[in-house]
Order: C-alpha cells, then structure tokens, then sequence
C-alpha cells in the first residue's frame, strides 16, 4: 500500500510524539499519566481534533519571564480559573508548536521561544458546556521564555492576565494542583 506525503508525516510525526512521551517518563518516572496519553495517542485516529468529543490533545504554555522568576497566567474566561495559557490543537500534531502559537495569541506578546521537550503533562476532565458535551483534555505543556517585551494584551480568551511568582504559586495551597505541580518543576529545574 502506498503512503501519500501526509499520511507519512503524520506517522512519522507520531513516532516523534511517542519519543517526546518517552523522555518525559525517563525524566518523571513518579508520574502516572504517559499510559494514557499513549494509549489515547495509538487507539484515537482524530486525537488532535476538536471534534473528536469524548477527548483530544491541547498544548499549553509555563510562560515563564525572562528572569524565570514569574509566569504568565491566565484568569480564564470559561472555567473561571488561574490557568497557563494554551489550547486546541487543532489538527496540529506539532504539541510545542501549538503551545508557542497559544501563547502568544492569547498574551499579545512576541519575542517567545519554546523548548523542545515536554516540560509537564495533564489529562484533566472539562465539564459539559452549551452544546459541547464533558470531555478529556491531554494537555501537554512547554516552557515558553518571553524574551522581550512582558507587557501582555488580555484576549478575549481571558478574564485577566497577570505574571505570578513562580515560587508563590509552588506555596500556595489554593492553586491549581498542576500549576503547583509545574512550579515545583520549574523550581527544581532551576537549583540543578
């Protein structure tokens, strides 16, 4: 059977993928969650789409400040939570891609740069709203760097965004758990 260009990128971009999870797992051994985005990843043909609606990848952003002090959240406008800045992939199986292009889009900075490998991953649960039922996000995250500028733009995707000590957020009980998780992270990574 012949494998058009396209079909050829995506499994090999898959391939890819799979390694990315891989060095994540080396890296983060006490961590849980690979299974499943793996299993999501080879038993799910429209993983990278909104449309698949029991659940589908998103990318997210750490947008971390130039002196990594700070990180850029967003008060976000439907789950009216402090969060990172990320989101649908939409057909882009290029998850680090997706987390710069979020990042950017919904801070209105420019001058950003993202790492390669995935810095935290987060298969979380987002309730039914209007029309679109309860489904799965498998959220992979990457530390973006504002490398210029740090005055933000609020999108219409936010409520506010406000840069956050990055030490603040890992003592802070009343956090998002995965935000704690990713300050501690980024915290340990800094001290090495």
């Amino acid at each position: 059977m012949a494998m058009n260009d396209s079909s050829f990128t995506a499994v090999n971009h898959e391939v890819c993928v799979r390694h990315s999870f891989d060095r994540y797992q080396q890296r983060w051994p006490d961590e849980d969650q690979v299974a499943h985005f793996l299993h999501f990843l080879s038993e799910t043909p429209d993983a990278f789409q909104r449309h698949h609606l029991a659940g589908h990848f998103t990318g997210s952003a750490w947008l971390v400040s130039n002196d990594g002090e700070r990180v850029l959240l967003t008060h976000h406008r439907k789950l009216a939570r402090w969060l990172q800045l990320g989101g649908h992939a939409d057909g882009d199986t290029d998850l680090a891609r997706v987390a710069l292009r979020e990042a950017g889009e919904e801070s209105g900075l420019a001058d950003l740069q993202v790492e390669d490998e995935i810095f935290d991953v987060d298969r979380h649960w987002i309730p039914e709203r209007g029309d679109v039922p309860g489904h799965w996000h498998y959220d992979v995250r990457y530390v973006v760097r504002a490398t210029g500028s740090e005055a933000f733009a609020v999108s219409e995707e936010s409520l506010a965004l406000a840069w956050r000590s990055i030490r603040e957020i890992a003592d802070d009980a009343s956090a998002d758990v995965s935000l704690r998780r990713m300050a501690a992270k980024w915290l340990e990574r800094s001290t090495l």
